[in-house]
C-alpha cells in the first residue's frame, strides 16, 4: 500500500497483519490513517472504505464524540464503545475496547481494538439473570436471606424477609443475624445453626414472632448450608414460611374437637364414630343405650350391632355419605332389639376423616306414635276402631267380598233414650254403660267379625262370609237376636240396676248396596224403621222404607225453616284460665228449638245441614249472633272474650267464606274483629286438604283480628309440619283425652305432650270436657293455660250466660 505524501509507510504489511486483534492508525482528530486486516474483516470492508473520516460511521454519534475527547485529552485512553458493523460483516453489531498511545515521533494514535461483545452480552444476561432473581425473590410467599458464614453477616434479603425484621433490603445487608432476628432469638436457635455450620446439614424449627398488633404469628425456619469447592461452609440460606393459617386452623380444628369431646360425653343421645367400618369412638349414651362397654365396641365393626333385616339400608348411607336421618334397629347386648333414629355426618376427628352417627333412642316416640295412631283410628272410652276407621275398613271388604263372591251384613246399633241415662245419671255412669255395652256386643260375635264405635251411643257390626242369599236372613236374624239380648241385661250403676234397649238396622251387601256410605245409609234406615216399631227391635232394610226417608225429607225442611221462625239459638259455655279460675271467653254452641221435639242437640240436626248445605246460612247466623252477644257484653263491660264460634267443613270451605266474615263484622260495627272478641274454632281434619289455600284463607281472617283456635286436638291428622305453618293461636285438647285424667297413663301422656307442644310453639292450650277436680288440677300443674267443662260451667243461654258473666267478674274484683 502507498502512503499519502506526508504520510510514513510501513515497511512490512505482513507484519501488520500478523498482529493479534485489531490495530488501527488514527490522527489527532480522528482520522484513519492505517487498519490491519483484522479490523477490515471486523469493519467488513476493504481498506479504502475506511480511510480518513470513513470509518467513524462504525460507532454512533455519542460513542464518537467520546473517542474524539479521549484523543485530544492526552498521551493514552481506553474505552469501551459500541460499534455497528457493515452489512457485509458475518456478524452482529457489539461492543469493542480500545486502547490508545500517542505516537509522537510519527504524530497519530496507534490504537488496539479488542471485540469484548460477548462479554458484554455475558454481563447483560448476567445482570438480567440478577435481575430476574430479585423479582422472583421479591414476589415469592417465602422470606428469603443469605448470610456469611465467616462473620454472620447478611448478604442477600428480599424484600418480605428484610420487613418482617423492620427494614429494606438494602439496608439490611451487612447486619449480623442477631442483629436482625434479636440476640434472644439468636440465642434460641444457635443449636440449628451450629448444626449447620460445623454439620453441614440442613436444620428446620418453628418459633413465634409477635405481632405489633399483639396477635401472634408462626413460621417455619429452614436453613441450608452452602458448601463451597474446598468442602468448607461458606455460607446459610434462610427460607422461612408464614404457617399462621395452619397453625391458626389447627387450633381451631383442637377446640372444635375438644368442643366435640365434652359435647360426646355430655350428650343424652349416643354418638359413634367409626373409620372403615369400625368403631373408633363411643360416647357413655351410647354405651348405656346398647348395654356394651365402651372397651367392648372399640374395634368392632358397626354393622354387627344393627338388625340383619336393617344392614343393606345402613350400608347403603353410609357409602353414600347420606345425612338424611333415618329410622333403622339395633341389637342390644341382651339381644333386645332396640329402634333408633340415625343422623350421619362426615368430619374430622382426631386428625382424620371419619363419620360420625348420632343414635336417637326413638321407642318412647314410636310407641307414643303408635298410641296416637290407635286413638286416630279408635275410640278412646271402649277401644273400638272408631267411624273413620270402619269405613275403610268396610271398603276393603266389599272389594275382598266382590273378588271372592262372599256376602257381608252390616248392623247398625243405636241405644234407646241413652241421653236420659246422661242427662240424669252423668257422663261418667253413661261412659261406663258404652263401654259395657261395647264388651256384650264382642262377646256375641265371631273373631272375624267387625264392631267400631261409631259416634255417640251408635256402634256398628260387620258379619263377614254369611250364608247364601236364602240362609242370610235367618243367620243374622239369630245373631241380632243375641246382641238385643245381651245389651239390654240390666247393668248396676251407682247401686241400682239400668237398662238401655237397642235398635238394630241390617243391610246386606251387596243385595241392598254398592257402596260404604250407601250401605250404611241403608242400615242407619232400617235401624230407625225398628225404633219406628216401639225400639229393642231389630229390622232388615226394605227398598220401600218410605217413612224414613220422609222423615229425612221433613226435617230437611224444618231446617229451612228454622232460621225464619227464629229457632236457633246459641247457648255459651265459659271458659276460664288454669292458673287463677278468672273468666277467659266462652264457646257460642247452636241449639235448635224444634217446635215439635224440643230442644235438639246439634248431632241431631247438624249432619242433615251439612248434606243440604244448609250449614252455610245456619254458620252466617251463628257467627252474627255471637258478634252481636259479644259486642253487646263489652259495651257492658264484662269484657267476655274471645267468644269461640265453631265453623263446619263446608262453612269454611265455600266460596266467598272469608268475605262473608267480613260483612259480619263490619254489619256489627267493625270494632268486633279489631278489638279481638271472636274466635274460630276448626278442626285437625279442616287444616288437612290444601294447606297453601287453608293458610291464605287463615291469614286473611287473621289480618281481620280474628283469633283462630283448633279443636279436638289429638284426634286427627294434622302434622306438626302443618301446625308450625298455619297462624293458629289456639289448640284444644280433646274431651276424649280429659276424661280419663289423671288415671290412664296414655291419656296423660298424651295430654302432656299436647301441653308441651303447644307452650314450645307459643300456642295457648285448653282442655275441654273437664268434669272434676283431678281433671282440673292434673290440667293445672302441668301447664295448660285455660279449662272448659261441666265442672267450670255448663252452657247457657245468653241472657243466663250474661247474669253468670257479671257474677263471675264481680266475685274477681273482690278477691
Amino acid at each position: 500500500m502507498k502512503a499519502a505524501a506526508g504520510e510514513p509507510v510501513l515497511h512490512d504489511e505482513a507484519a501488520w497483519d500478523a498482529l493479534p486483534g485489531m490495530v488501527v492508525m488514527l490522527d489527532a482528530r480522528g482520522a484513519l490513517r492505517h487498519a490491519n486486516a483484522a479490523f477490515t474483516r471486523f469493519a467488513g470492508r476493504d481498506l479504502d472504505g475506511l480511510l480518513g473520516t470513513l470509518w467513524q460511521d462504525l460507532v454512533g454519534t455519542e460513542a464518537l464524540a467520546h473517542l474524539l475527547q479521549a484523543l485530544d485529552g492526552g498521551a493514552e485512553f481506553a474505552l469501551q464503545l459500541p460499534m455497528r458493523c457493515a452489512p457485509a460483516a458475518a456478524r452482529p453489531d457489539g461492543w469493542v475496547e480500545w486502547a490508545g498511545r500517542w505516537q509522537a515521533i510519527a504524530g497519530h494514535w496507534l490504537c488496539l481494538l479488542h471485540d469484548i461483545s460477548a462479554g458484554k452480552a455475558a454481563e447483560g444476561e448476567a445482570r438480567a439473570q440478577a435481575a430476574l432473581f430479585r423479582l422472583l425473590a421479591d414476589n415469592v410467599p417465602v422470606l428469603i436471606a443469605y448470610y456469611r458464614a465467616s462473620d454472620f453477616t447478611c448478604g442477600f434479603a428480599n424484600k418480605a424477609y428484610a420487613r418482617t425484621f423492620g427494614t429494606d433490603e438494602q439496608a439490611i445487608l451487612g447486619r449480623t443475624f442477631a442483629e436482625v432476628i434479636g440476640q434472644a432469638a439468636a440465642e434460641q436457635i444457635q443449636p440449628s445453626v451450629d448444626l449447620v455450620l460445623r454439620r453441614q446439614q440442613a436444620a428446620s424449627y418453628e418459633r413465634q414472632l409477635a405481632q405489633p398488633d399483639g396477635s401472634p404469628r408462626w413460621i417455619e425456619v429452614n436453613l441450608l448450608p452452602h458448601v463451597g469447592d474446598a468442602g468448607t461452609t461458606v455460607g446459610c440460606f434462610v427460607l422461612i414460611s408464614d404457617i399462621t393459617k395452619h397453625r391458626l386452623a389447627e387450633r381451631a380444628v383442637r377446640a372444635s374437637e375438644e368442643r366435640l369431646d365434652k359435647f360426646m360425653q355430655a350428650s343424652a343421645e349416643g354418638i359413634v364414630f367409626h373409620q372403615d367400618g369400625l368403631i373408633t369412638d363411643a360416647n357413655p349414651a351410647l354405651c348405656a343405650l346398647t348395654g356394651y362397654r365402651l372397651d367392648e365396641l372399640l374395634g368392632r365393626p358397626t354393622l354387627e350391632f344393627v338388625a340383619p333385616e336393617q344392614i343393606a339400608k345402613v350400608t347403603a348411607m353410609v357409602a353414600n355419605a347420606d345425612e338424611t336421618p333415618y329410622e333403622s334397629v339395633l341389637i342390644g347386648k341382651s339381644g333386645e332389639r332396640i329402634a333408633v333414629e340415625f343422623i350421619g355426618r362426615t368430619l374430622v376427628h382426631q386428625g382424620q376423616s371419619v363419620r360420625m352417627s348420632i343414635v336417637r333412642d326413638i321407642r318412647d316416640r314410636q310407641a307414643a306414635q303408635a298410641r296416637i295412631h290407635h286413638l286416630a283410628h279408635h275410640d278412646a272410652l271402649t277401644g273400638l276402631p272408631n267411624r273413620m276407621a270402619f269405613m275403610e275398613q268396610l271398603g276393603h271388604e266389599m272389594a275382598a267380598a266382590d273378588a271372592g263372591g262372599a256376602r257381608l251384613a252390616l248392623l247398625f246399633i243405636d241405644l234407646d233414650h241413652f241421653k236420659r241415662v246422661n242427662d240424669s245419671l252423668g257422663h261418667l255412669v253413661g261412659d261406663t254403660l258404652l263401654r259395657t255395652v261395647s264388651e256384650r256386643i264382642l262377646g256375641c260375635l265371631r273373631a272375624t267379625d267387625r264392631v267400631a264405635r261409631f259416634g255417640g251411643d251408635e256402634f256398628m257390626v260387620l258379619l263377614l262370609g254369611i250364608g247364601s242369599p236364602e240362609q242370610q236372613r235367618a243367620d243374622v236374624d239369630e245373631v241380632a237376636r243375641k246382641l238385643l239380648t245381651a245389651i239390654e241385661a240390666p247393668l248396676i250403676a251407682e247401686g241400682r240396676p239400668i237398662t238401655v234397649t237397642p235398635s238394630i238396622g241390617v243391610a246386606f251387601y251387596p243385595d241392598d248396596a254398592r257402596s260404604p256410605d250407601e250401605l250404611v245409609q241403608h242400615a242407619d234406615n232400617a235401624m230407625y224403621q225398628a225404633k219406628a216399631r216401639g225400639r229393642a227391635h231389630h229390622r232388615f232394610f226394605d227398598p220401600d222404607m218410605a217413612d224414613t226417608a220422609y222423615a229425612a225429607l221433613v226435617l230437611e225442611g224444618q231446617l229451612a225453616h228454622a232460621l225464619e221462625r227464629g229457632e236457633f239459638e246459641l247457648y255459651f259455655q265459659p271458659q276460664q284460665r288454669a292458673r287463677d279460675g278468672t273468666l277467659a271467653g266462652a264457646e257460642a254452641l247452636l241449639r235448635w228449638n224444634h217446635p215439635e221435639r224440643g230442644l235438639l242437640m246439634p248431632d241431631e240436626f247438624i249432619p242433615v245441614a251439612e248434606r243440604q248445605r244448609l250449614m252455610l246460612p245456619i254458620g252466617q247466623w251463628a257467627l252474627r249472633e255471637a258478634a252481636r252477644c259479644v259486642s253487646s257484653w263489652q259495651a257492658q263491660g264484662l269484657a267476655v272474650a274471645p267468644v269461640a264460634v265453631n265453623l263446619s267443613t263446608v262453612q269454611f270451605q265455600s266460596v266467598g267464606f272469608v268475605e262473608v266474615v267480613a260483612q259480619v263484622l263490619k254489619d256489627e260495627g267493625g270494632h268486633v274483629a279489631g278489638a279481638g272478641l271472636l274466635e274460630l274454632e276448626l278442626t285437625e281434619r279442616m287444616l288437612m286438604d290444601d294447606l297453601e289455600e287453608v293458610k291464605h284463607r287463615l291469614e286473611r281472617l287473621k289480618a281481620m283480628g280474628l283469633g283462630i283456635a283448633v279443636d279436638d286436638f289429638g284426634t286427627g291428622y294434622s302434622s306438626l309440619g302443618h301446625l308450625k305453618e298455619l297462624p293458629i293461636d289456639k289448640i284444644k285438647i280433646d274431651r276424649s283425652f280429659v276424661h280419663d285424667l289423671p288415671e290412664n297413663r296414655d291419656s296423660a301422656a298424651i295430654t302432656r305432650a299436647i301441653i308441651q307442644l303447644g307452650l314450645n310453639l307459643g300456642l295457648t292450650v285448653i282442655a275441654e270436657g273437664v268434669e272434676t277436680e283431678a281433671q282440673r288440677a292434673f290440667l293445672a300443674d302441668h301447664g295448660c293455660d285455660q279449662l272448659q267443662g261441666m265442672l267450670i260451667g255448663p252452657a247457657l243461654p245468653a241472657q243466663a250466660f250474661e247474669a253468670f258473666a257479671r257474677e263471675r267478674r264481680a266475685a274477681e274484683r273482690q278477691r
